[in-house]
């Protein structure tokens, strides 16, 4: 009996740097692994990851499911091959100026991108595989720390310090969205509809800090949580944190 031979699997640095050999399990015409993963994204930023199967995104590509196995071998591969496409599309202007200028830009890019592909934040792990489009992000964000006095992992650690808190700001905003959706009410309807049973259960003489400080801050964000403020405070503070590295 004659043994058939197959090309091993791409690993999954191969698929990100599109270096992996061609596969011997069948025809890949009609397809390249580009379009899979954007239409991938698609998927993702219109229905959330979870929608993200072989299945789904085979029936959005007209194909049959196992033919998307040639391209990419399975789900965690995609995600990272999604994320890294992600972070090769993002605009990367030269920023000058303060160094809290700089890193402000960094960081508010990477919310915008979040905000833009909600599911990304949740998805991005705190060292995401080495691709093309990370290896850009990285080379191009740490510039906004070169030059401070620091040595090379205190610039590493400040720049993850600070995406990590971009990630937690954006996974927030996105929850607080969902959550509204969910209730089918904006922030004025859902006051409007509980403020009266607040109003007696929340009693100024036993929680006296927080009803007196929850209603300030309500009244200054008009509403109970802002996701756009909790950011721009968030930043400001973790700007602070590094301060006390930066300028010691």
């Amino acid at each position: 009996m004659s043994a058939t031979t197959e090309t091993p699997k791409p690993n999954l640095l191969e698929l990100l740097w599109r270096a992996a050999p061609e596969s011997g399990r069948g025809p890949r015409k009609g397809l390249t692994v580009d379009e899979v993963v954007a239409a991938a994204i698609a998927l993702a930023d219109a229905e959330g990851l979870e929608a993200v199967t072989v299945r789904r995104l085979a029936q959005e590509l007209g194909k049959a499911p196992m033919t998307l196995y040639t391209y990419v071998p399975g789900k965690t591969e995609l995600v990272a091959l999604m994320l890294d496409a992600l972070f090769q599309g993002m605009e990367r202007p030269q920023e000058s100026g303060a160094w809290r200028d700089r890193l402000t830009a960094v960081a508010r890019d990477n919310y915008r991108l979040y905000r833009e592909h909600p599911w990304a934040a949740a998805a991005s792990p705190s060292r995401p595989p080495l691709g093309p489009g990370q290896c850009e992000k990285y080379e191009h964000e740490l510039q906004a720390l070169e030059g401070l006095g620091l040595n090379d992992v205190e610039m590493d650690d400040a720049l993850a310090y600070l995406l990590a808190f971009v990630r937690t700001a954006a996974q927030d905003a996105a929850q607080s969205e969902a959550e509204r959706a969910a209730s089918g009410m904006d922030d004025q309807e859902w006051w409007e509809a509980n403020g009266p049973l607040l109003a007696k259960v929340l009693d100024p003489e036993r929680f006296p800090t927080a009803v007196r400080v929850g209603q300030a801050a309500g009244e200054a964000h008009d509403a109970a949580y802002n996701a756009e403020h909790a950011f721009a405070f968030g930043l400001e503070r973790t700007l602070d944190g590094l301060a006390a590295l930066i300028e010691r």
